[in-house]
């Protein structure tokens, strides 16, 4: 009897493949790993479950006095909460300094990708880097003046043109001094819309750099200093709008002076992209650096050909998370999965090489990696694995394109030493990605008249019912991509525009909620004119995690367009992000809510054990940014809960009775005329 058990209890801790993910590809793959003896995310979220206390975010470690932990009573909190950690602090402080915590780490992940971009950038600007150019010099003049940097200089009393290579050396000088100038605050705050700067001006709340912000944090949430839950937050704003207005944004920006601003392409998604007959690179991570370069390299005539003298047919590139996504939008790319698909992607034996570089890389990837030929690539001096199999090849951009062919002829030597046995998925699904504030202002007026009123004028008179930013990560403690469909689907039904970024735009695109032909499925009629008439997806895809900062200047073009009040937080707009896993998705909610926007998200919040701070995020912030935290498990409930905020926002500027537009056949039409 005890074998029997055990080996029940065995079985029981492996996932069953149609409760981890909605998806076909995965659901097979995860088949596969499991006949094989191969133990993935999906599994082990079935054996290990996660700590009830910490979820509630009233676990404190910041001393060696702790852990302590401070669960609510099961009978909840009746009159004053008595609850103390041993040096005092309340479950209000410990939920505070937790999340505080969690801001600094997310910023500091998407700032240092912004620095590492920077830095490359000033190397460009310096004359000191072949490898990369600036392929987009109209983007770097029309942000520099926000920078400080003028574009025209007075000769004589004539204006003239500025010496391009000074605004663009000075423009890198000025953008990396970012992080850390003595002085001042950042720049980028002032790209909002003006009473929204004013209102951070005016609380004190404007970073001051982005390193000096999350610095702060980590010391204000050391043991014996902040213990004000209030005042807490006040820096996780400060140090989130570092994030989203400072660090993110200048990486969007400066990538897209390097790399080319992304304006619409089509391509494929999901693990059916790989192909048999070909060399398949799996490049996974957030910075795009590397990637560019291999994507350079893959595409070069001396790479395809040294492939085809080994009985390659060609060369097969996929992404995985945000690297995925920046090799998409600007060169077409194939996502081959979401987070929680890197693991299964070296399952299908297809994988002739995964390279990858910072965050949201799973440690397992090397144990995946022993059972198949798959080598697996390290590239970056802060994020190296132990495991003895992989590969540490570390990317200097001063010899970007020697580094990117070296792998590529790594996976191509490679091909080989496959097995027999090969499994790719058949699932994969055309999208039209690689839009930006630039190339939507493009598709709503042409190239003359390109504007975002034409957005607003459909807004106010009914057309789209307002607009959602869905976006984040996939999270193994629920069903793989379930959340981020029901929920965008949801929307859409309802004419609500939907901007994506992320791993919701790779679940949206494996879903096959990126072409302009989902409109006239999925969406309400309004949105579906809408998306017919100017040729776009009622599902917007704008790229990796730090081009959140897009939305927000997206959010600002609709401000500045008229007629839906003066601040984002007058938009009939709220945010999302129905799967979240990583620290960086609450730096980027954090920014979202002080930027006034309504803010939702799902699986679970670690704020739960402290009702009053809870309420403090939950309704008080309101009162302070606009925007607000929430929280909703189920998607449908979350979208209710969008829906009937951005009716709310209707309702307050007067446009909730905007006439209901009705789509009339020939009869119709000819009762009108003999009426």
């Amino acid at each position: 009897m005890s074998e029997v058990k055990a080996k029940v209890e065995k079985e029981a801790k492996v996932a069953d493949p149609v409760a981890a993910s909605i998806d076909p590809a995965t659901q097979q793959m995860l088949r596969r790993a499991q006949e094989l003896g191969i133990d993935t995310v999906f599994d082990r979220a079935v054996s290990l479950k996660p700590c009830n206390i910490g979820i509630q975010g009233i676990c404190c470690k910041n001393c060696a006095m702790g852990p302590c932990r401070l669960p609510l009573p099961k009978s909840g909190i009746e009159g004053e909460d008595t609850r103390k950690g041993l040096c005092g602090a309340t479950p209000n402080t410990i939920a505070a300094r937790n999340f505080a915590r969690m801001v600094a780490a997310g910023a500091a992940a998407h700032s240092d990708h912004g620095r590492s971009v920077a830095e490359v950038f000033l190397s460009v600007a310096r004359k000191e880097n072949k490898d990369y150019t600036i392929k987009d010099p109209e983007k770097l003049l029309a942000i520099a003046p926000h920078y400080g940097v003028a574009t025209t200089v007075e000769v004589d009393g004539e204006t003239r043109d500025r010496d391009f290579d000074e605004i663009a050396l000075e423009l890198a000088e000025v953008a990396l001094g970012e992080w850390g100038k003595p002085e001042g605050q950042l720049l980028n705050l002032k790209r909002a819309p003006q009473p929204l700067y004013e209102r951070w001006n005016k609380m004190g709340e404007c970073p001051r750099n982005i390193d000096r912000e999350i610095v702060d944090i980590m010391h204000r949430t050391h043991m014996g200093v902040d213990q004000d839950y209030k005042n807490i937050i006040k820096q996780c704003t400060r140090a989130s709008l570092a994030d989203g207005w400072g660090g993110s944004m200048i990486a969007t920006d400066l990538q897209d002076v390097m790399f080319g601003t992304p304006y619409p392409l089509q391509s494929e998604a999901n693990l059916g992209i790989m192909k048999e007959d070909h060399v398949n690179i799996i490049i996974h991570g957030h910075e795009p650096i590397l990637s560019e370069m291999i994507v350079a390299a893959a595409q070069s005539k001396e790479m395809i050909d040294y492939a085809k003298t080994i009985g390659a047919k060609g060369i097969q590139l996929g992404g995985i998370c945000c690297t995925g996504n920046e090799i998409l939008q600007r060169h077409g790319v194939p996502p081959a999965g979401t987070f929680l698909q890197q693991e299964l992607a070296i399952v299908t034996g297809a994988c002739d090489a995964m390279v990858v570089d910072v965050q949201c890389v799973f440690q397992n990837l090397a144990n995946v990696a022993k059972c198949f030929h798959t080598k697996l690539v390290t590239t970056h001096p802060m994020a190296r694995m132990e495991q003895d199999n992989v590969i540490h090849i570390e990317f200097d951009e001063h010899h970007a394109m020697d580094d990117a062919k070296r792998i590529v002829k790594m996976a191509i030597d490679n091909f080989k030493n496959r097995g027999a046995e090969v499994m790719i998925p058949k699932q994969k699904a055309t999208q039209i990605a690689g839009f930006s504030v630039e190339s939507i202002k493009y598709h709503l007026g042409g190239s003359f008249r390109g504007d975002y009123f034409t957005l607003n004028d459909n807004i106010i008179n009914g057309r789209i019912r307002g607009i959602a930013g869905v976006v984040g990560c996939n999270n193994a403690r629920t069903r793989h991509n379930e959340a981020h469909i029901i929920l965008v689907k949801e929307l859409i039904k309802n004419d609500v525009i939907v901007l994506t970024t992320g791993c919701n735009g790779i679940a949206c695109a494996m879903e096959g909620l990126l072409t302009p032909e989902t409109a006239g499925v999925f969406c309400g009629p309004g949105l579906a004119e809408v998306c017919e008439t100017v040729g776009i997806p009622p599902v917007l895809h704008l790229g990796s995690c730090v081009d959140n900062s897009r939305i927000l200047l997206a959010a600002t073009e609709v401000v500045k367009a008229g007629g839906l009040g003066k601040d984002i937080q007058d938009l009939p707009a709220a945010g999302a992000a129905p799967e979240w896993m990583s620290e960086k998705a609450i730096s980027i909610g954090q920014y979202f809510v002080a930027s006034g926007v309504y803010t939702l998200f799902g699986v679970s919040l670690p704020v739960t054990g402290a009702p009053v701070f809870q309420n403090y995020l939950f309704n008080e912030l309101e009162k302070i940014y606009g925007g607000k935290w929430d929280l909703a498990v189920d998607p449908l409930e979350m979208a209710a809960k969008m829906i009937a905020h951005i009716d709310k926002k209707r309702k307050a500027l007067g446009i909730d009775k905007a006439r209901e537009r009705v789509l009339m056949d020939m009869a119709d039409r000819q009762k009108l005329e003999t009426a």
